[in-house]
């Protein structure tokens, strides 16, 4: 794909094939002290697609892959490019810390992000569909198949295809019509034999029906927008079909709540409308077949620039091959992974009551390797059920839709006459419409249902339970990094901690209280609270580091705030090791000398998306100070969201955590590693250290520990 100017673990021992550098952070200059969120990001996302380059993966986890490339890069688009555009559109020449004004990140971010959908359509046209051909899955077109194929399609076309289509015509009668955000169209040219004059119509690939029409052997997969071009004389009999042209438009998604917004739930149902229907255009992607006299349409009526448009090689949308990703193949993929119940757990599992094991001692549970299942829901199951139970709290963000076991237990719980609170977050971006339907079934079955705060996303993850017991009211909490959502916790990263705590409990009760009351409450036994409390938390434990011998191992999803990167940068001059472990954006720039020489920065991209937040402040484990949690250092998390990050203080629990960061730090299969002149480069394969595969083989060791514990007592 080129931008047109002016005119989302292998299977086998091998190590991944590393991918070209990523060259876009370095783009904001050497003298700069920071690298520039935007090109962080797509370097991020070449992360991914280098998984799906990489020839000892399985081949449908390359497919995957390129999928999950292009969601990400749709999102970007939607979101991020959609607001530099709007500042290069208001004039605004402010540069940002990286030092690149916003014209000068939207030229750079349109040159990067062409060449890595090149990339994207090189691997899958050059070696995912060709390799793909081999096993047994075809990718074919409508002009290679024979007659009775083409009798299939045809069947196809007329029972399932042909009743949801809607040709939109456009001529003086009929203005151009909306097209809606990420979907596919052809754009096709008619002539009307009666009149002499040439037409342009579009018709909509209908986003419901498969992405893919599937052959009677199950091998052979024909793109739905291939299918419709083939009977587009049955859409406009009596008319000429002179063209036709695959194009897809992408819209700005980035509404913002009004401040003045009086009833939330209203006003996030207005975002979503919005959204829908009167979202800018931001991106027009089309193929190599389509005329100049077509594209100088589609960009007048859209109001794009050529330097909008780009041109792929290939297929358009290549999400579409989750598709392929759901056939019954398993030795196309990752062999399959079975969560584990950690040992402290196992009771609870064959009927145990979870309270005691609180009482006991906290639990770490580390998602995938632990189930969420037997961790996670199960506390809450427990606690709707059970008669001792007062009252349950909880925020939700993300979740999973009406079959959810958690969402059934907090109905359950308010059913038997429990006080249920959930603070249900409208504003979590895609996921507004489903948050507001969730939000009011939990309010008809008697749950008190609030929606934070208009200013604020809540995007802490905590369960508070409130139990009446003999000695009087003890509260239990759960504290963790990811959504409380079991579709995820199978391939998301996260940890979270089950407590008894009094003072954790404590701290979240008063938390729960900030949420749905007027408690203007800023400071905390235990917890670090955004917005107040996690910069000033954090800026305090790195400066108390900043010495010689001083130690930082920081693990997250992005690092972005400058206050704490220049604090990381006084640090390493100061004299203390740092190791950052950061999935996506990083804009520091480590190993500068004079600047960050003893900063070293990773990022482990691979079968399960990294996703937890570890903070580790200092070199002994007895004394040093560790911290999980929902925050991520960016300035969204610490200005503008509400987070919580909590202390860990039971050493069992301390030792897992730097069981993970030593894991993570060893990586050599699945790491990159960021270089001072902001190039990201793959790590060389010597160990074999795999972090999934290794975590994964440590939550069996501990699973088969525990089992054997059990036998002997």
């Amino acid at each position: 794909m080129t931008a047109m100017d002016g005119a989302k673990s292998p299977v086998s021992d091998r190590a991944p094939v590393p991918g070209p550098p990523t060259p876009g952070a370095a783009a904001a200059g050497p003298d700069s002290a920071y690298l520039n969120r935007e090109l962080s990001w797509l370097d991020f996302n070449a992360r991914v697609l280098a998984l799906a380059e990489d020839p000892a993966r399985p081949l449908l986890e390359r497919a995957k892959f390129l999928a999950i490339f292009n969601q990400n890069l749709d999102e970007f688009f939607q979101v991020r490019v959609s607001a530099i555009r709007q500042q290069v559109e208001a004039g605004l020449r402010a540069p940002s810390p990286d030092g690149l004004d916003a014209a000068e990140v939207l030229a750079a971010v349109r040159a990067q992000a062409a060449e890595l959908v090149e990339r994207q359509t090189r691997v899958f046209t050059k070696e995912v569909a060709p390799a793909l051909e081999d096993v047994g899955i075809r990718f074919s077109n409508w002009h290679d198949l024979d007659d009775d194929d083409r009798a299939h399609l045809v069947r196809v076309f007329e029972e399932q295809v042909f009743p949801v289509l809607t040709p939109l015509a456009v001529d003086p009668a009929h203005p151009f019509p909306y097209i809606s955000s990420l979907s596919l169209s052809l754009a096709v040219l008619v002539h009307d034999p009666d009149t002499g004059e040439q037409r342009f119509a579009r018709v909509k690939v209908p986003p419901l029906l498969p992405r893919f029409v599937v052959m009677p052997d199950g091998e052979r997969f024909v793109p739905l927008e291939q299918v419709i071009a083939a009977h587009l004389d049955a859409l406009f009999p009596g008319m000429q079909v002179l063209d036709h042209h695959p194009f897809r438009v992408t819209r700005d998604a980035d509404y913002e709540l009004e401040d003045e917004a009086e009833d939330l739930l209203e006003a996030m149902e207005d975002v979503v409308r919005r959204r829908t229907k009167f979202g800018p255009v931001v991106r027009l992607e089309v193929d190599t077949t389509m005329s100049e006299e077509v594209l100088d349409l589609l960009c007048r009526e859209l109001e794009l620039s050529r330097r909008d448009v780009y041109v792929v090689d290939g297929p358009l949308d290549l999400s579409g091959l989750w598709a392929l990703y759901a056939l019954p193949r398993p030795e196309l993929k990752d062999d399959p992974w079975v969560p584990q119940t950690p040992p402290a757990l196992a009771g609870v599992e064959r009927g145990g009551e979870i309270f005691r094991v609180l009482e006991a001692g906290d639990v770490l549970v580390h998602h995938p390797y632990d189930s969420f299942a037997t961790t996670v829901e199960t506390f809450i199951d427990r606690a709707a059920r059970d008669p001792q139970v007062l009252a349950i709290k909880q925020t939700l963000y993300r979740t999973a839709g009406p079959e959810s076991k958690i969402v059934g237990s907090l109905i359950r719980a308010a059913e038997a006459g429990k006080q249920v609170v959930v603070l249900v977050e409208l504003k979590a971006r895609f996921d507004e419409q489903a948050n507001i339907e969730r939000a009011r079934r939990l309010e008809e079955a008697g749950v008190h249902v609030v929606y934070g705060f208009v200013g604020l996303k809540t995007h802490t993850k905590v369960v508070l339970v409130v139990r009446q017991e003999p000695g009087g009211v003890r509260r239990y909490c759960h504290v963790g990094t990811g959504n409380y959502n079991p579709r995820t916790a199978d391939i998301y990263e996260d940890l979270g901690i089950l407590s008894a705590d009094p003072e954790l409990g404590a701290d979240i009760a008063e938390l729960f209280n900030h949420l749905t009351g007027y408690s203007h409450q800023t400071r905390y036994r235990k917890l670090l609270v955004a917005p107040a409390g996690v910069r000033r938390g954090i800026l305090a434990r790195i400066g108390a580091q900043a010495r010689p011998g001083g130690r930082i191992v920081m693990k997250m999803n992005a690092l972005v705030d400058p206050p704490i990167i220049d604090a990381l940068y006084e640090a390493s001059q100061a004299g203390a090791e740092i190791d950052l472990v950061v999935r996506g954006i990083c804009c520091l720039r480590p190993g500068v000398p004079g600047l960050s020489e003893r900063i070293r920065v990773r990022s482990i991209v691979g079968r399960f998306l990294e996703h937890s937040r570890i903070f580790r402040f200092g070199d002994d484990p007895a004394t040093a100070e560790y911290l999980v949690g929902s925050a991520d250092l960016m300035p969204r998390n610490l200005d503008r969201r509400v987070e919580a990050l909590a202390p860990v203080e039971d050493p069992r629990l301390r030792a897992r955590l730097d069981e993970i960061l030593a894991v993570n730090l060893a990586d050599d299969v699945l790491a990159w590693e960021l270089a001072a002149d902001g190039v990201w480069h793959k790590v060389p394969t010597v160990e074999g250290v795999d972090t999934h595969r290794r975590l994964q083989a440590l939550a069996l060791q501990r699973t088969q520990a525990g089992r054997a514990q059990d036998a002997r007592t």
